[in-house]
């Protein structure tokens, strides 16, 4: 499937910012999921200062800002061609060891639901214990916006039984963490029925002996197929975050973000 994917995030100041470090990963790479046909990154108020590839494979952007400004937009558009593989992503690649992914951060800490709900899951297959999960996530977390933050952590979500699916795939990689399987937070976006969107998605994935990293979407209850894609990975949201960063000064921000993916 072909997607035209555009994403706009714009910052508004009530006071011009003293000065601003933002870290951009909005720059998906093509692999064995994805043909990325053409990117483009837009800024209007910053300027970048470098780029590289960091230990997980993703582009990172970093931005700064000095001075009068008190608007800033960055703008990622671009043609990406999806594969359909039943969420089977590949080998595992990149400068992290797969260990990494087995330990747990401050995001996907392995507590008493977490350990519960891994022993609740039962024995099979792999692939099967893995769709049981994700399947028991969905009943078991309401997909409710604005009931957590991006400061919450997997336990503390499973807790309160709601969250969005920054949550829903933290609790996954906690969990599969918990029951022995290397897994990673993946940020990118969905195709869904509504192509104007309030954010980008996110969904996990767990390394599997004999077929490499396979994904799985709790907030949706399937394996990601063509109308994903996948910008960045790491060990939980804030490895893989669109953006992140710094601001100096008592200006109060006003966020603005649109996202558009289209067949």
């Amino acid at each position: 499937m072909r997607l035209k994917i555009t994403h706009r995030t714009e910052y508004r100041y009530d006071a011009p910012v003293q000065y601003l470090l933002q870290r951009l990963r909005l720059l998906p790479v093509s692999g064995p999921t994805q043909t990325v046909l053409s990117w483009a990154l837009k800024i209007e108020g910053a300027r970048e200062e470098v780029r590289f590839t960091d230990q997980y494979g993703n582009d990172n952007r970093l931005l700064s800002v000095e001075g009068d400004h008190d608007l800033i937009t960055v703008e990622a558009s671009g043609e990406v061609v999806t594969r359909d593989t039943s969420g089977v992503c590949g080998p595992h690649q990149g400068f992290a060891p797969l260990w990494l992914f087995t330990q747990e951060t401050a995001l996907t800490t392995i507590g008493s639901g977490i350990r519960d709900l891994a022993e609740a899951i039962g024995k099979g297959t792999d692939l099967e214990r893995l769709h049981r999960l994700m399947a028991a996530i969905g009943e078991r977390v309401a997909y409710t916006p604005e009931t957590t933050s991006a400061t919450t952590s997997a336990e503390e979500a499973l807790m309160l039984k709601t969250g969005v699916c920054q949550d829903h795939s933290h609790i996954f990689a906690a969990t599969a963490r918990a029951m022995g399987f290397p897994s990673r937070y993946v940020s990118g976006y969905l195709m869904m029925d509504a192509v104007e969107q309030a954010a980008s998605h996110a969904w996990a994935e767990a390394h599997v002996q004999g077929l490499g990293w396979v994904a799985f979407d709790p907030a949706n209850g399937i394996s990601p197929d063509e109308r994903y894609v996948k910008v960045a990975t790491g060990r939980d949201y804030r490895d893989a975050s669109p953006v992140s960063g710094i601001r100096l000064g008592q200006a109060e921000e006003q966020l603005a973000v649109t996202v558009t993916v289209e067949q």
